[in-house]
């Protein structure tokens, strides 16, 4: 069996069913963990700096060729 650790995010009402159902049938933990304050803090300073300068965005293409 596989023990992947995954982080989601449920965008629709029927995913967040299907996902509690497969908890209830013990297919799957809900590992819940708190988002740490220093992430949380430079998300939101990151967060500021764009919308202060949208200029310094980037494409999602540009994004991704430079994750390779």
């Amino acid at each position: 069996m596989n023990n992947n650790i995954y982080q989601i995010a449920i965008k629709k009402e029927y995913a967040a069913a299907i996902i509690e159902d497969l908890k209830l049938m013990d297919a799957i933990d809900i590992l819940e963990q708190p988002i740490p304050a220093w992430h949380q803090e430079e998300s939101i300073r990151r967060l500021a700096s764009y919308q202060a300068n949208p200029s310094i965005g980037i494409e999602e293409d540009t994004f991704f060729n430079r994750l390779k």
